[in-house]
């Protein structure tokens, strides 16, 4: 196996490589490696198109939320809680609730506006 390992590399590098004493016969050409390069770019797109294309949509529509609101928008945060936003700050917001108590909680735990 170390001297399968060893050639493939030795392959890469177009050169001969001499394992434990022997010269190895054949040098596998990019014939061989072309499945497994083809497998790796596949594999790749699929991550890209399962992973990373959806995870940064999500992070693109949670930062055109977090810019669209002001104050009077009804809310719920990531908790369930529902309240009316009476003042924003960077990074956190005031929310008013039906008993009338005010709660200021992190801007980012909002997760969606309440249609009036």
């Amino acid at each position: 196996m170390i001297r399968a390992i060893l050639g493939a590399i030795a392959a890469c590098i177009g050169g001969s490589l001499a394992v434990f004493g022997q010269e190895t016969a054949a040098t596998p050409g990019i014939s061989e490696f072309l499945p497994l390069l083809i497998l790796i770019v596949v594999f790749g797109g699929i991550f890209y198109f399962m992973l990373i294309r959806p995870n940064r949509r999500r992070q693109q529509e949670m930062k055109q939320l977090m810019d669209s609101l002001k104050r009077g928008d009804t809310v719920i945060t990531a908790g369930g809680i529902h309240g009316e936003i009476e003042s924003i700050g960077d990074t956190s917001v005031v929310l008013n609730l039906e008993d009338g108590s005010k709660l200021r909680m992190a801007k980012t735990s909002i997760v969606r506006k309440q249609e009036k």
